[in-house]
């Protein structure tokens, strides 16, 4: 098969949909390399490095390389069909306009519709561009697939998708999280952000919706003298932290950091004492498995999709009760039998969720396209 992607996000997205992007593509190439892959991008970055089977498309013209944004939705269905392209994917909510009448059968992923569950998170400008966009690429697409079933009933819910229309597939973890950092990797990392010898972690785009200022309650409520290390692109509620922060006297605990790359966050999750994830609403919930696959123990949100991701393998709290969260951490920190027992269940969650797994149903599902296309 040759199987095309939509892929801005693989090449402009540090995390999210970027990971969820590059591990899609990295894993098929992998276990697939019979097929041929097309990345459709409208810029390059050295967010991934391509190797054969994969093959990049870009904007050959000066006007198109000027206007990248309309090479993506309007020209891409075109290329596609002259590349022979036997199945479209579109990796993150968008497919381009047209496809569906190039004979080419296509799949869209949605992540989440967050922008429809929590408005006042958004711009007004920004939800009727993600309303659009959502519908319209779930309207032509052949199949949806939705990351989660949490996703599938939004979609249901909001958008009125059928469900036959619908197949959930769970993310993958990147192979790197499973595999041990060795001691020279950490000993780097450590003294590069000078992290303290114990902490506890939280990993994710520093926004309301993330919830850290319940992290940093919950310690306080439970006079918790260590570091906390808030790891993720800074936005506006970050002065909300650093209000509280002061407030509190918990400066010196606090380190924040940004733009580490994946080798770092491999070692970062390993020294970690705990991750906690007490997010409002997760499509996924891809830093809970990837904590999971480095044998750190979790501590995440008892609501959205985030029970799917974890398994049996986390502690669930109530996101919105910071001395629950302060609670959890004390139990994990003081409770060792308590704490390899979640270490040892959280593994055994991740391997679910192993590239290998994921890569089989992807394969069938656009095989499965092809032959009825």
């Amino acid at each position: 098969m040759i199987i095309g992607f939509e892929a801005k996000r693989l090449f402009q997205n540090f995390s999210g949909l970027g990971n969820y992007s590059r591990n899609t593509v990295n894993l098929l190439a992998r276990f697939y390399p019979e097929h041929q892959y097309l990345l459709f991008a409208p810029k390059l970055t050295s967010l991934f490095v391509p190797r054969a089977p994969v093959e990049i498309i870009t904007p050959k013209s000066k006007f198109f390389a000027r206007f990248r944004s309309f090479w993506r939705i309007y020209r891409v269905a075109g290329l596609a069909k002259k590349y022979h392209t036997d199945i479209f994917h579109g990796l993150s909510h968008v497919l381009p306009a047209g496809i569906e009448k190039k004979g080419i059968p296509s799949i869209v992923t949605i992540h989440d519709l967050i922008f429809l569950r929590f408005p006042s998170f958004y711009s007004k400008i920004d939800r009727k561009l993600y309303y659009h966009n959502t519908l319209s690429s779930c309207k032509r697409s052949t199949k949806i697939l939705a990351i989660s079933h949490q996703t599938k009933e939004d979609l249901k819910n909001y958008l009125g998708i059928p469900e036959e229309k619908i197949v959930v597939l769970h993310q993958s973890c990147d192979k790197r999280f499973y595999e041990q950092a060795d001691d020279d990797q950490k000993d780097f990392v450590r003294k590069k952000y000078q992290l303290p010898e114990k902490f506890i972690l939280c990993v994710g785009t520093i926004e309301q919706r993330k919830n850290q200022l319940a992290i940093l309650k919950g310690v306080v409520s439970e006079q918790l003298k260590i570091p906390v290390v808030l790891l993720g692109k800074p936005t506006e509620y970050k002065k909300i932290l650093d209000e509280y922060i002061i407030e509190s006297g918990i400066r010196k605990q606090l380190i924040f950091l940004h733009n580490t790359d994946f080798s770092e966050l491999q070692a970062i999750y390993q020294m970690a004492e705990i991750m906690v994830y007490p997010s409002f609403f997760e499509g996924f919930g891809l830093p809970v498995l990837e904590a999971q696959a480095s044998k750190c123990p979790v501590i995440t949100s008892n609501i959205s999709s985030l029970p799917e991701a974890g398994g049996d393998g986390a502690v669930y709290i109530d996101p919105s009760n910071s001395t629950e969260i302060g609670l959890a951490i004390r139990k994990i920190l003081t409770d060792n039998k308590f704490k390899e027992e979640l270490i040892k269940r959280g593994t055994a969650n991740a391997l679910m969720f192993n590239d290998q797994a994921v890569g089989e149903k992807l394969v069938k599902l656009y095989q499965s396209l092809v032959k009825e296309n």
